[in-house]
């Protein structure tokens, strides 16, 4: 709305702040690329270099040329919330070699023929370089860790750069972790036109810290290494208990626009051209309901399902029905339904909710915590499966179903 009311980037509607430490835009201009290569199964074309979870299972259980036989993962579950996860999960089941970067043993790295351990988030410090990005304010906060690592835990920025060694052909036993995050971390400082060698030699420290501190001081805030007297390091905001705030968030679109018009692109080719295609499918008779998903801010896809404090409270494995949809159907908050697709069911509490729209029930994805080999003690207790069918939150799909 704003865009269209000619309001966009002024004050009280969308605007762009300016973070203390805008990581990002510190690496060299990412160029839009749509279609300059596709997946080898499916022929889908890339975006930005990605392609859709949708495609994951079919290239590790496709036979070919191509054919993925080794995947790491980091910290992800993308058999609790990928479409056609049963089809992902048997898929994983046959690799040669999955290594998971992880503290859990969930639905993805119960496959994983090796575990490495990463520090839980109390155990780090916490400089968020995401969320300013959307931030009202230009602003940073450090947070100092909670615990210490334990003596002699490997961190998980030497796991990263061993692991990186070792697919780039490295079998030494003695990988030189100091030497790798020097050339990554001269990557950073030739993009912004630096000698490496003399801003290595004012932060010889490896590891993400000194990244950090590169990212305040290049921001638009910082000392840019002494080029700029009196600018920001990250010193001086693990030094504000309460953060630092720069003000309110300013015009500034010409600067973060990037289309090659150097317009707001509202109405691009590639969306355009596929709007047919959905208007015939919303046009076919849908058997029964459209399953939506979902998922919660206290969980946020799986990640937190088997922490106790936060699953306090009102249970939110359940399905959203609206009360039209609930009393037609004979059913009543919190009593059991089962939820039918052409790919699955599953047996779930109902949560009838003026929340949903009618003709549309809602399944958070991602719980099912009590599977073969899974250890989530605390997540067990929820076992409610998701269905294998595709959702919104991947693949944009909506699947009929049929509660009874």
């Amino acid at each position: 709305m704003a865009i269209l009311t000619g309001n966009f980037d002024r004050p009280g509607t969308l605007m762009f702040p300016r973070p203390l430490a805008p990581f990002m835009s510190l690496l060299p201009a990412r160029t839009l690329t749509i279609a300059t290569w596709r997946t080898r199964v499916r022929g889908t074309p890339e975006v930005l270099g990605e392609v859709p979870a949708s495609c994951f299972a079919e290239e590790i259980d496709t036979p070919g040329e191509g054919q993925i036989r080794g995947v790491i993962t980091v910290g992800c579950n993308p058999v609790a919330s990928a479409p056609d996860s049963n089809r992902l999960d048997a898929a994983l089941a046959d690799l040669e070699c999955m290594i998971s970067v992880d503290n859990y043993i969930n639905h993805t790295t119960r496959h994983a023929h090796v575990i490495l351990p990463a520090g839980s988030p109390l155990e780090h410090p916490n400089f968020d370089i995401w969320s300013w990005i959307f931030a009202l304010r230009s602003g940073s906060k450090w947070a100092d860790p909670v615990f210490a690592l334990p003596v002699g835990w490997v961190q998980e920025w030497e796991l990263m750069h061993r692991l990186a060694a070792m697919c780039n052909g490295d079998r030494n036993a003695d990988i030189d972790v100091r030497r790798l995050d020097d050339e990554y971390f001269g990557f950073y400082c030739r993009a912004q036109g630096l000698d490496p060698a003399r801003i290595i030699e004012l932060a010889p420290e490896p590891g993400p810290e000194r990244l950090r501190d590169f990212s305040v001081r290049m921001g638009p805030w910082g000392d840019r290494y002494g080029d700029n007297p009196g600018g920001l390091t990250l010193a001086d905001i693990k030094a504000a208990p309460n953060g630092i705030d720069r003000g309110p968030a300013v015009a500034r679109l010409n600067e973060v626009l990037t289309t090659e018009s150097g317009r707001i692109e509202l109405a691009p080719d590639l969306i355009v051209a596929d709007l047919q295609r959905f208007e015939e499918r919303e046009q076919r008779e849908q058997p029964g309901l459209v399953l939506v998903s979902r998922r919660n801010v206290r969980s946020l896809n799986s990640w937190m399902h088997n922490i106790e404090v936060l699953l306090k409270g009102r249970d939110r494995s359940r399905l959203q029905i609206h009360p039209g949809d609930a009393a037609h159907r004979g059913l009543v908050d919190g009593e059991l339904a089962v939820v039918r697709t052409a790919s699955g069911t599953v047996t779930i509490a109902v949560d009838v909710s003026v929340d949903i729209a009618p003709g549309v029930v809602s399944l958070p994805h991602g719980w099912g915590n009590d599977g073969p080999g899974m250890r989530l003690g605390v997540g067990a207790r929820f076992p409610v499966s998701t269905p294998t069918c595709c959702h919104p939150v991947t693949c944009s799909t909506r699947c009929p179903t049929t509660p009874s």
